[in-house]
């Protein structure tokens, strides 16, 4: 788990399913994303722990502090390691989504800056991707104002989660923020947060525990 201010990242869990149900029926921002209806969440939340079981997949909840109910989604993902070592080196941050409601409260923020921090400052890696589809361009817009860099974009790259696209490949934009880039990745993501009122406890040290197969 982790755990800051506004938010806490829980391992995602069928406990969060009625609160994501409800999450995911906010569904003006979703057209590009993949989120459950309310009646696939549960669906959706097995077909998470199946990727988990692969060692490929670390999905968490994104709980609200201030409520205690679950506003979305996120993950860590395709990791990859450094084929004379094993050791990680690189992972994404996606299957992420939230509530339009819970938009704009700074949780988006918070969520990034504790799997940033985590990734860079425990386990060490060397690049951390974020990855949406092109046409997205409020997504796009959200990831290059967490610190990311655009990189380019990456033609008929991984399957459309676009109403009607069903079968259909999309163009992906491609972000990434590597290491020597997180100290002022950091401090603009702190300074973003320091906007947002909170009245709950500073955040403790990340107490992350070993996730399924190789994200640990």
């Amino acid at each position: 788990m982790l755990e800051g201010r506004l938010v806490r990242l829980e391992p995602l869990d069928h406990c969060h399913a009625a609160h994501l149900a409800v999450a995911a029926e906010e569904r003006n921002s979703y057209g590009f994303t993949w989120v459950p209806t309310a009646a696939e969440v549960g669906q959706y939340i097995d077909a998470q722990h199946a990727r988990a079981a692969t060692g490929r997949l670390a999905p968490y909840a994104r709980v609200e502090r201030a409520s205690g109910r679950a506003v979305g989604a996120t993950a860590y993902w395709e990791p990859r390691l450094r084929p004379e070592t094993d050791g990680l080196y690189a992972v994404e941050v996606g299957f992420s989504w939230l509530a339009q409601s819970a938009q704009g409260t700074g949780l988006n923020v918070e969520s990034k800056l504790l799997l940033f921090r985590h990734a860079f400052e425990n386990w060490n890696v060397a690049r951390v991707d974020l990855r949406t589809d092109a046409r997205n361009s409020r997504s796009r817009a959200a990831i290059a104002s967490v610190g990311a860099r655009f990189e380019g974009v990456l033609r008929n790259w991984s399957r459309s989660w676009a109403p009607g696209e069903e079968g259909l490949l999309r163009d992906a934009a491609i972000f990434s923020v590597i290491a020597t880039e997180w100290p002022h990745c950091r401090a603009k993501l702190e300074a973003r947060l320091a906007g947002y009122a909170s009245d709950t406890p500073p955040a403790r040290p990340p107490a992350f525990g070993p996730a399924a197969g190789i994200l640990r």
